[in-house]
């Protein structure tokens, strides 16, 4: 690639790499913002679920904002309400505010997910599945990266001059915390802003527009929703109980987090290397069904010897991950135009979120209910089949395009 596709590509992985810092900074903190913020348990289980609702809500309303104000724009947007609402969230007092700001900078995020995919696809043409794969691993490495330096970089901070030790030395470590990952918006923003006069906006001509009902009437949008579901309920689960299944199996805490650590970070190469596998195998529905046998062997696995071979289970459900990432990139190819990209991201991000978030609900109710893991894990397993169905469906289907009644 030439270097300025290089820099657009840059821009493409800075962006992903905002994605998810505003929910992972969150989970290792919400023991330390509850007691300062006077948090009931309730209130602090709706900050767990926001995520889910704003990246369903307003991914859905992603597509139309895209249409007034053009792909650019809407990711400098998306960029600027991250960052500020990750800002201002760090200083406010109210919990209510806090809420209000956590929804600003979950919605930038939310905005971030849909823009994705057709960013790839309007740069990057000819090199889709490199780049979703790029911005796949950047949303990964997000999310683990996050989780694993907010508690350090808080607990660290020492302000470096007497002003600001004035000023900030009687500051709750959370806040820090949660207000460092703002800085990294703010970089991020920076390359767009330098193309905006550049937006895609312009180029869009009304004939490849699409009529939203249509697409919500195509077989390959469904397919793809019940696919990207399929994967986000299994995620949700794997990061919300699977520490804590491995440790009601016997398993030591600290081994169990390693082992989540394990399951989220092979997920990275795997991605990495999907633009050879799309090459290699996309079009003849191997690639899903293999993600979707992971899951179910993965999950299965953690019924019959939870503790035993765990390792092994945290790697193959690791590896069930990257129908994360296909998804992604299954969206940018199987749309012909930006437009019809954009369209289709908005319809499978939307719902695909808000089905998924039920995923790590149902769990913990299961269990509640049963009293025993079994059934659940069951029920994650049955995912795998959705991923394995609906994603052979969508890999072998015709562009969106073709799948649209008149």
């Amino acid at each position: 690639m030439r270097a300025g596709r290089w820099l657009t590509a840059a821009a493409i992985v800075l962006l992903a790499l905002n994605l998810r810092t505003a929910v992972g900074s969150i989970g290792v903190l919400l023991t330390s913002i509850q007691d300062d913020l006077g948090l009931s348990p309730t209130a602090a289980g709706v900050l767990t679920t926001l995520p889910m609702i704003c990246f369903a809500l307003v991914g859905l309303s992603t597509g139309a904002v895209v249409r007034r104000l053009g792909l650019h724009r809407t990711t400098v947007l998306a960029l600027a309400l991250a960052g500020s609402g990750m800002a201002l969230r760090a200083v406010v007092e109210s919990p209510a505010l806090f809420f209000l700001f956590s929804a600003v900078a979950l919605g930038g995020a939310a905005m971030g997910n849909v823009v994705l995919p057709p960013l790839a696809k309007t740069h990057f043409p000819d090199r889709i599945a490199l780049v979703s794969a790029l911005y796949g691993a950047a949303l990964i490495g997000s999310g683990s990266v996050t989780t694993s330096l907010t508690v350090p970089v808080a607990e660290g901070f020492a302000p470096p001059s007497t002003a600001l030790r004035s000023v900030l030395g009687g500051t709750p470590s959370w806040r820090i915390g949660l207000g460092v990952w703002a800085v990294l918006a703010l970089l991020a923003l920076l390359p767009w802003l330098r193309m905006l006069r550049h937006d895609v906006h312009a180029r869009l001509q009304p004939q490849d527009r699409l009529p939203t009902a249509s697409v919500a009437r195509s077989p390959l949008t469904w397919a793809l929703v019940a696919c990207f579901a399929a994967q986000s309920g299994v995620a949700y689960a794997q990061f919300g109980w699977f520490s804590t299944i491995l440790v009601d199996a016997g398993v030591g805490p600290a081994k169990a987090g390693v082992l989540l650590g394990l399951l989220t970070g092979v997920g990275v190469p795997l991605t990495l290397s999907l633009p050879w596998l799309v090459r290699r195998w996309g079009g003849t529905a191997v690639l899903p069904v293999t993600f979707g046998a992971l899951t179910l062997v993965g999950w299965v696995g953690m019924v019959v010897a939870p503790a035993t071979v765990s390792a092994l289970w945290a790697i193959l459900l690791g590896l069930g991950s990257g129908a994360f990432t296909w998804c992604l990139t299954m969206i940018g190819q199987r749309a012909r135009t930006t437009a019809g990209t954009t369209a289709l991201s908005t319809l499978v991000q939307g719902p695909g979120y808000l089905i998924g978030g039920l995923a790590p609900f149902g769990t913990g109710f299961l269990h509640d209910v049963t009293g025993s893991w079994t059934v659940p894990l069951l029920g994650l397993a049955s995912l795998g089949v959705i991923i394995a169905i609906a994603g052979a469906y969508a890999d072998r289907s015709a562009p969106l395009e073709d799948t649209l009644r008149p």
